[in-house]
């Protein structure tokens, strides 16, 4: 149990702005780790003389100009921070960095203090965090479970409330499955969106730079801050960092198809049912779906290209002193020197046909929930089994960077036997927002305290994110609603959910003929013959609606419809010469009640 001031960073400012002193703030921090009693969680921490040097040049309190304005942080020891040593989790590898990694040195211009390097698996090899010459990091939750990796430390740290938010990396889930066993968030963004410039690579092609933090709330406003195209790195995209806080009313959530669940642990597989069960309560439609090929996807990560990946990044640096490697992570590596180029192009060409079968399941639902891992461990375990269990908490997390997934692990609660149970929400890569909006729906709905300190869940505290650009709405009625077949094409686009409203009281509402998909036609008509129709208000950029609206099919067509609210957008009307052989399905009062109806029947 920590005690004393909460480091959510909303707390923390609120502090610093009753009077409280990034002094205080810095005797705190390290007064915990003395507390933690646990050598494992840091491989090198700051001085705290050059913390004060560094806090005093912020210059007053101001959360303007410095959003994270001292907000202690870790960093996992395979990102560089200036001035303190890179070990990888390989002290015979160890080096000093002159200059920040991209991601670190954006957020300590927004007034965010390195507290420390975090320990990890070695060189981010691992999900389970005790393959590391160090000691090992003992789970925040219960010091008999394994902390899992590779990002060990950043979560420790964090679940602790050693420190606000920390930094991890992320290739094969090493930024959820710690997240998940300590009762913390951890935040995997699109790959690219967090520029690797600066951190060492495990697979450079898949790499994320995670973030590990006690609230979504939290997570989000690092990554908004920290997601920046770097023209040093060579996989960096530009993706905005939009639409969080405001998510369609209804959304389509995969999951895995019951026969297709893969748990070792039947507590853990409770506690999924009961999180699918609280996203059904919050409104949401739950849809099973086979998942066998995702399983399929996860199995090429330690296979041919990605293992010869990880060897190319260390190449010179093992054939001369493999013997300075963890014995699991040497026998991982060594085995890429028997693979050829052949095996590498072969693993290509077997994920891009799993990528193509799969594409059309991952564009029916809006988002995927999984389990975050699919059992707890104890060190016990691993001793047994050190290669099969590590190889199991990767389940539902190593297929996803291979497929250009952006993810989220949440707490959900807690299983029967009192540990922490979580979930992963998934997506389409650059829709970082969705899931993180559902996320914070989901932690506010568990209500639970924060990692392993009994502080309480904060309200949220971040208003929606603008779109950076302006904006034309669009009103849609029909199969683009929110949880219908053709939604996907809005958030493909960009597209930001903004309001539910019905017409007014001037237009019916006809089901078309021969539609495949099935779709509405909304026609206007005189006041005294029409009714309301229900309705959903999305945002589009001025480009993203010129796209969109090229694509509409005939017999539908773009005109003005006028809203029950007072407003008129543009929106979807049909001809009138379609609607011959239409059934006027007006007294549902929208699409939704109608398409319900058939479902009933």
């Amino acid at each position: 149990m920590t005690e004393g001031q909460a480091f959510d960073i909303a707390s923390l400012h609120a502090a610093y702005a009753a009077g409280w002193s990034v002094a205080e703030m810095i005797e705190t921090a390290f007064a915990r780790i003395s507390a933690a009693d646990d050598p494992g969680i840091f491989i090198h921490l700051a001085r705290k003389d050059e913390l004060l040097a560094e806090a005093a040049a912020l210059g007053a309190f101001d959360p303007v100009a410095k959003p994270l304005w001292g907000v202690p942080f870790a960093v996992k020891d395979n990102i560089d921070v200036a001035g303190m040593p890179t070990t990888a989790g390989c002290p015979d590898f160890a080096f000093r960095p002159q200059v920040d990694a991209t991601v670190v040195r954006i957020l300590r211009e927004a007034g965010a203090l390195v507290i420390g390097k975090s320990n990890l698996d070695q060189f981010a090899t691992g999900l389970v965090g005790v393959r590391t010459p160090y000691p090992v990091p003992r789970n925040a939750i219960d010091p008999r479970l394994v902390p899992g990796g590779s990002s060990s430390g950043s979560a420790v740290a964090t679940a602790r409330g050693i420190v606000s938010f920390a930094l991890g990396t992320d290739t094969a889930g090493s930024g959820r499955i710690p997240a998940g066993l300590n009762n913390i968030v951890g935040l995997k963004p699109s790959v690219g969106a967090l520029s690797t410039t600066g951190v060492l690579p495990a697979c450079r092609t898949l790499d994320c730079v995670s973030i590990f933090a006690l609230t979504v709330d939290d997570a989000w406003k690092v990554f908004a801050l920290a997601a920046s195209q770097d023209s040093s790195d060579v996989y960096s995209r530009a993706m905005a960092a939009t639409g969080y806080g405001v998510s369609p009313p209804v959304l389509t959530v995969g999951v895995p198809a019951k026969v297709d669940r893969r748990f070792f642990d039947a507590e853990m597989e409770a506690a999924y049912e009961t999180a699918v069960q609280m996203l059904a309560t919050l409104g949401h439609r739950i849809v099973e779906v086979p998942f066998d090929d995702f399983y399929d996807v996860a199995n090429l990560l330690y296979e041919g290209a990605w293992v010869a990946e990880r060897y190319a990044a260390i190449k010179p640096f093992f054939d001369l002193r493999e013997a300075s490697l963890h014995p699991v992570t040497r026998k991982i590596y060594g085995g890429a020197k028997t693979l050829s180029a052949a095996d590498a192009f072969n693993g290509f060409y077997a994920l891009q046909a799993l990528k193509k079968k799969l594409a059309p399941l991952i564009a029916s639902v809006d988002l995927f929930c999984v389990p975050t891992a699919p059992a707890h461990y104890s060190l016990t375990d691993l001793e047994a089994e050190p290669i099969r269990e590590n190889s199991r908490l990767g389940t539902y997390t190593n297929f996803v960077n291979l497929l250009d997934m952006c993810g989220i692990a949440v707490p959900a609660g807690k299983r029967g036997d009192g540990l922490p149970s979580s979930v992963t929400l998934l997506a389409a890569a650059g829709r970082d927002g969705l899931p993180a909006s559902l996320a914070r729906d989901m932690q506010q709905a568990a209500g639970i305290s924060l990692g392993a300190t009994g502080w309480p869940l904060p309200a949220p505290t971040i208003a929606p994110v603008p779109l950076r650009e302006e904006t034309i709405e669009i009103v849609v009625v029909g199969a683009h609603l929110s949880g219908m077949p053709l939604n996907g094409q809005l958030q493909t686009l960009g597209a930001r959910f903004d309001r539910s409203v019905r017409t007014r009281k001037s237009y019916r509402l006809y089901a078309l003929a021969g539609q495949n998909p099935p779709k509405p036609g909304l026609i206007r008509v005189e006041d005294a013959q029409g009714a309301e129709i229900d309705t959903e208000v999305w945002q589009l950029t001025p480009e993203a609606f010129g796209r969109f609206v090229a694509a509409i099919p005939s017999p539908l067509g773009v005109g003005t419809i006028a809203l029950a609210d007072g407003s008129s957008a543009k929106g979807f009307l049909v001809e009138a010469a379609a609607l011959k052989d239409a059934s006027d399905i007006t007294g549902y009062g929208g699409w939704r009640s109608y398409v319900r109806s058939l479902a009933a029947a």
